[in-house]
């Protein structure tokens, strides 16, 4: 069954991918990246993701079966921030309404491994709080120091996962039959990723923080084709994950026991519920 596709950052690396993908595939694809596409966004500002929105929803007749958030920088400056955040929820946010029009519609948006990696926590809470004044200014201060700057991209990455966690579960999404994830890539090959790979002391460095043993440096396709399955519609269940796409490196890097910690809180909560249930 064709769909109706919106897909950001369709100009390049990911985005790309996944609209040629679908496009091949019979459905109708909306690309949104600055240029080169159905329509030309500029999602580092609210109102370059409101007029893109509109544009996008007007392109498709008013009803979007998916929205797939692709758009995104990896540049130690603060407008990483407003376009990878809060150029994603906010474009999204303003397409919810097309959405909820759709007979099974889905959501999924690029997070990064790199969310696992150390973050500015002042800035993802200034993300998650919405206030995207506060979050430059903290992103701006980062950007004139070197060791900071590098961890921008990080932070942005990790306020999306927890975004997509916080807020898939609700009635805007959920309640609207709106299925809500992410993906989070390791090392794909991209223009983003080129310069960074052209020399040995790149790939090291790279694969230091990012080790994949499997099959190693990921094509783009790797990342488009689970993109396209969580907003296909046999995904009917996937709620709120953030979804390691990355030959290993989460494994690698967390180990084999993700769960413990919170062992306590869990048995609180059964403990809560059985109080609860008892009067």
């Amino acid at each position: 069954m064709a769909r109706t596709y919106v897909v950001t950052g369709a100009a390049s690396g990911i985005g790309k991918a996944t609209a040629q993908i679908l496009k091949d595939a019979g459905h109708t694809v909306i690309g949104v990246d600055l240029k080169g596409t159905d329509v030309s966004g500029d999602l580092s500002s609210t109102a370059g993701r409101v007029q893109a929105a509109e544009e996008a929803t007007r392109l498709a007749g008013g009803t979007v079966d998916a929205v797939i958030a692709c758009a995104g920088l990896s540049i130690p400056r603060a407008i990483t921030v407003a376009v990878n955040y809060f150029g994603m929820t906010e474009f999204i946010e303003a397409m919810q309404p097309a959405l909820a029009k759709s007979a099974a519609p889905r959501v999924a948006l690029i997070s990064s491994m790199a969310s696992m990696q150390p973050v500015i926590a002042p800035l993802v809470d200034a993300m998650l709080e919405g206030n995207e004044a506060a979050a430059m200014e903290i992103a701006a201060q980062a950007a004139e120091d070197p060791r900071a700057a590098n961890v921008i991209y990080p932070s942005s990455k990790l306020a999306i996962s927890r975004w997509v966690r916080r807020e898939a579960p609700t009635a805007k999404w959920a309640g609207a039959g709106i299925p809500v994830n992410a993906v989070a890539p390791g090392t794909v090959v991209t223009p983003m990723t080129k310069e960074l790979l052209a020399t040995a002391e790149g790939k090291a460095m790279t694969d230091a923080y990012v080790p994949m043993p499997l099959n190693s440096h990921q094509p783009a396709e790797s990342i488009a084709n689970l993109l396209i399955w969580l907003t296909s519609v046999e995904n009917s269940h996937c709620c709120g994950q953030t979804i390691y796409c990355d030959g290993g490196a989460d494994t690698v890097l967390r180990g084999d026991d993700i769960w413990s910690w919170n062992n306590d809180n869990i048995r609180a909560k059964f403990t809560e519920i059985s109080a609860s249930l008892a009067k």
